[in-house]
């Protein structure tokens, strides 16, 4: 499990705990998790794990269906501290065991106060990784363009090579108004807009994102300022280009709805693009730190989620401007790639990847809604986000996660019919707990309960990663 290493004051979050638990000399009764003593039962456990029965002595062999996981939410805490997770597990003696998992501290956060920011002030955050140098100065300069000039941009750089970095630098070079900053580390894209947003001048009252190779229409920022009105976060269409400007297509909805108010359907199908947006600092700030799920891991869906979960979101339906499509893009990378290679066999093919990287990623996001926002969010909300995570525990949930896609005969199709891949996963994990009992020494990966390797293209639902891929 990785966790947080640190929670600002009144900052709730949800951590996914996987992995196995077993006894050298007793079976298992009951495993629960505890987050400073209170008890969470797990959402599955005693589940094969081929991994452990490769691994582990002969004698220990019989544990391999240790398997287990859970989605944990961590409540916000009203003063420093520090959050215990431990897990528990009765034996058959009836003898409890307690060990350690992890530690979060609680921290006072020490935000400025909005007295101290300058209005209007627009803080473009750009996230920056060996970038080509001619389509990053392309961007560079449809951002010194634009109409609107209260802004700044703060650029997050990820370990880029020592050459490439310097070119960035020289890009930027004699102009005030870019700071640019290099990780220590390599981060991968998620982290790296974290780290962006962790950088916000104190001053910035509205937040942009920016990818290194896109380009901005002079109007964008202009045009989204005008359209946030009381919204937390706007986006607006985007055009799709080559690396050459060739246009792909004149928006990014075709063969998809567009959606910005269904909770349910965005946290299923992500319609937010992040590099289109424009939101509130107060929405930056309520978003970190970012939750860590399994697979691939989008910015842009977590804060549109956030911002759609603490209030509204607003839609431009026009380019502001133009995504650049090219080999090195990620989304590109992702898409190119299908999930259902995943190993399997018959109709369970894909099934595992479906649970693992598709609907479980989702219910940790759902839980962290849920303890990200309870004084913001409205009980449609709150209802419709329940209503997700009870899929894999009750059967009425599940079904209405199998007959969701059936909206599309009502002309909503934003989801493009991907909650049916992710309840097949969920199928999957009932599936897999029931033959695994009758077989002890399973052979094949329909027994096995381990996370599943990750293609370069497992976006969780391949139906969207088929989507973008036709651009």
């Amino acid at each position: 499990m990785q966790v947080p290493a640190s929670l600002p004051v009144g900052r709730g979050t949800a951590v996914l705990c996987l992995g196995a638990c077993f006894h050298r000399r007793e079976p298992l009764r009951a495993v629960e998790l505890l987050v400073d003593g209170k008890a969470h039962e797990p959402t599955a456990w005693r589940m094969p794990r081929l991994d452990l029965f490769h691994a582990l002595p002969r004698e220990l062999s019989r544990s391999y269906r240790g398997g287990f996981w859970a989605t944990v939410p961590i409540e916000a805490r009203a003063r420093p501290g520090s959050i215990s997770i431990q897990i528990a597990a009765q034996l058959d003696s009836g003898a409890r065991v307690v060990a350690p998992l992890a530690r979060i501290d609680v921290v006072d956060a020490g935000d400025r106060p909005a007295a101290a920011r300058r209005a209007g002030l627009i803080a473009v955050c750009m996230a920056t990784f060996d970038p080509d140098v001619a389509l990053f100065r392309a961007q560079v300069e449809s951002l010194r363009a634009q109409t609107y000039t209260n802004w700044v941009c703060v650029i997050s750089d990820d370990c880029s090579a020592p050459e490439r970095f310097a070119q960035i630098c020289d890009v930027v070079a004699g102009d005030p108004r870019f700071e640019v900053t290099r990780s220590e580390r390599r981060l991968g894209y998620y982290r790296n807009f974290e780290r962006a947003l962790g950088l916000l001048p104190p001053d910035a009252e509205l937040v942009a994102l920016a990818d290194h190779d896109d380009r901005w229409y002079p109007d964008k920022l202009e045009v989204l300022r005008g359209a946030l009105g009381r919204a937390q976060l706007v986006y607006s269409d985007q055009r799709l280009v080559d690396r050459h400007g060739q246009v792909l297509r004149d928006t990014l909805w075709e063969g998809r709805r567009n959606n910005h108010t269904n909770l349910a359907s965005l946290l299923v199908a992500n319609s937010v693009s992040g590099a289109a947006t424009l939101f509130r600092r107060e929405l930056a700030e309520l978003a970190l730190p970012f939750p860590e799920a399994p697979g691939w891991q989008f910015h842009d869906h977590w804060l549109g989620l956030v911002a759609l979960a603490s209030g509204d979101v607003a839609y431009v339906e026009r380019p502001l401007y133009d995504y650049v499509q090219h080999g090195g893009a990620v989304v590109g990378q992702a898409a190119a790639d299908d999930p259902a290679r995943e190993g399997g066999s018959g109709r369970t093919r894909g099934w595992r990847a479906a649970y693992f990287y598709g609907y479980l990623p989702r219910a940790l996001l759902a839980e962290a809604l849920l303890a990200r926002c309870p004084g913001t969010m409205s009980r449609s909300k709150r209802r419709a986000l329940q209503r997700f995570l009870s899929a894999d525990r009750t059967a009425l949930g599940l079904a209405w996660l199998f007959v969701r896609p059936l909206r599309r005969l009502a002309g909503r199709g934003e989801t493009l019919g991907t909650e049916s891949e992710l309840a097949r996963g969920i199928l999957w994990r009932h599936l897999v707990r029931l033959r695994a009992g009758r077989r002890e020494s399973p052979d094949g990966s329909p027994y096995d309960a381990s996370c599943p390797p990750l293609h370069a293209g497992t976006l969780g639902h391949h139906r969207l990663a088929r989507w973008r891929a036709t651009v």
